[in-house]
C-alpha cells in the first residue's frame, strides 16, 4: 500500500511529500497520523545531526486542501473523530515549527483549512502561480485548527486573518505575497527546482546560526525591546563561541566561501 505521505533523507536534507494527488491530498485519519509520524522521524533525524533543512512539498497539482470533508460528513459523531486525530496533528505542527533547522514549504495549487496550517508552519513558504488559499472552515461550519488562526494572525493582522476565515474568499499567489503569506512566487514548472536549490542552499549554512536566529524571530513578537536585546546578547556570544562564527570570520578574511560542515 503506497503511504499518503512520503518522506526521503538525503544529503541532510528531509523532504516529506504529501501522496495523495488524486484526492487533493486532504487531511484523513490515517494521513494526519502518518504526518505526525513522519514528523517525529525528522525530528529525531535532525537531533541525530541528519537533517540540516526541510522541505515539505507534495504530489500532483494540489498542496493540500485542507481536511476530509467527506469523512466528516459520513461521521456519525464528527467531534469524536476531531478529537481522536487533531492532538497528535496539533503536537506534530508543534514540532515541525520549533525544529532548530530550517523548514521550507512549496506549495501549489489548492491550499485550504489545516493545509494552510501545515504550509506556514515553514520558515520560508514557496507558492507557484496556481496556487490559491481559502480558509473554507467556516463554509461547513466549523473553525481553525492546525495552527490557522496562530499563523495567520501573526503573518497578516487580526483584520485580515478573520476577512480570510469569515469570506473564505480565495487569495491567489500574488495577493498571498502582497500580504507576505508566501516569501516567492514561481511558474508552476519551476517551483520544485526552486525549492530544492534552496533547502539544498540551507543544508550546507550556519545551522547553529539558523537555529539562533528562528528562536529569536519567533520570540521578537511576545518581547519588549528591552528582553528581546537581552536575548540577542546571550545569542550573539553563544554565536561567537561557535566553531561556525570561526569559520565565517576566516573564510571573510580569507576571501573564500564558508565551511560550515567540512565532514560533508
Amino acid at each position: 500500500m503506497t503511504s499518503p505521505i512520503l518522506l526521503q533523507i538525503q544529503d541532510h536534507i528531509a523532504t516529506l511529500c504529501f501522496n495523495r494527488p488524486e484526492q487533493a491530498n486532504v487531511l484523513d485519519g490515517g494521513t494526519s497520523a502518518c504526518f505526525a509520524e513522519r514528523v517525529e522521524q525528522i525530528v529525531q533525524a535532525q537531533s541525530e545531526g541528519r537533517v540540516r533543512a526541510v522541505l515539505l512539498t507534495a504530489n500532483g497539482p494540489h498542496f493540500c486542501a485542507g481536511g476530509d470533508i467527506r469523512a466528516f460528513a459520513a461521521s456519525d459523531n464528527m467531534a469524536a473523530l476531531l478529537e481522536r486525530g487533531i492532538p497528535r496533528l496539533h503536537a506534530a505542527i508543534h514540532r515541525l515549527s520549533t525544529l532548530p533547522a530550517p523548514v521550507v514549504s512549496a506549495v501549489q495549487g489548492s491550499l485550504g483549512g489545516g493545509g494552510i496550517g501545515i504550509a506556514l508552519c515553514a520558515d520560508l513558504v514557496l507558492a507557484s502561480t496556481s496556487m490559491k488559499l481559502r480558509g473554507g472552515y467556516s463554509a461547513i461550519g466549523l473553525s481553525p485548527d492546525v495552527g490557522v488562526s496562530w499563523a495567520l494572525t501573526r503573518l497578516v493582522g487580526p483584520m485580515r486573518a478573520k476577512q480570510i476565515l469569515l469570506t473564505n474568499e480565495a487569495w491567489d499567489a500574488q495577493r498571498c505575497l502582497s500580504a507576505g503569506l508566501v516569501a516567492e512566487v514561481h511558474a508552476d514548472d519551476a517551483l520544485l527546482s526552486r525549492a530544492q536549490a534552496l533547502v539544498r542552499a540551507l543544508a550546507q549554512g550556519a545551522s547553529g546560526s539558523f537555529a539562533r536566529i528562528k528562536t529569536l524571530i519567533d520570540q521578537a513578537g511576545n518581547n519588549s525591546l528591552h528582553q528581546q536585546l537581552a536575548l540577542e546578547h546571550l545569542a550573539m556570544v553563544a554565536s561567537g563561541a561557535s566553531a561556525e562564527a570561526r569559520e565565517g570570520a576566516l573564510a571573510f578574511t580569507h576571501k573564500r566561501a564558508p565551511h560550515f560542515h567540512p565532514g560533508g
